[in-house]
């Protein structure tokens, strides 16, 4: 099992088109092979912060997920909109 924790910060004047972009990407996700758990939270205080916590059934699966089309086309509609982007691969250890 892998878990991915990603932060995504939007530019503020762009959070909506960010937000919106995201919100895109969870339905295909969730259907994906290998997705157990595919959640996106929006930080309470920082309205341009964004998190996917992710479970994977395996770094395999999820590099699957990370090549295709729909990712693509969050990358290409939110171009100049994302001030910050990180992602941590993380193993569940209790």
């Amino acid at each position: 099992m892998l878990t991915i924790v990603a932060n995504i910060v939007a530019f503020p004047d762009k959070a909506e088109l960010v937000k919106t972009e995201l919100l895109k990407l969870i339905d295909t996700t969730r259907a994906e092979a290998g997705c157990v758990q595919y959640d996106l939270h929006q930080d309470n205080d920082n309205p341009a912060h964004f998190l996917f916590f992710e479970n994977w059934e395996s770094r395999e699966l999820w590099q699957d997920h990370m090549g295709n089309q729909h990712l693509k086309d969050y990358l290409a509609a939110t171009e100049g909109a994302v001030a910050e982007f990180t992602v941590n691969e993380m193993t569940r250890i209790g």
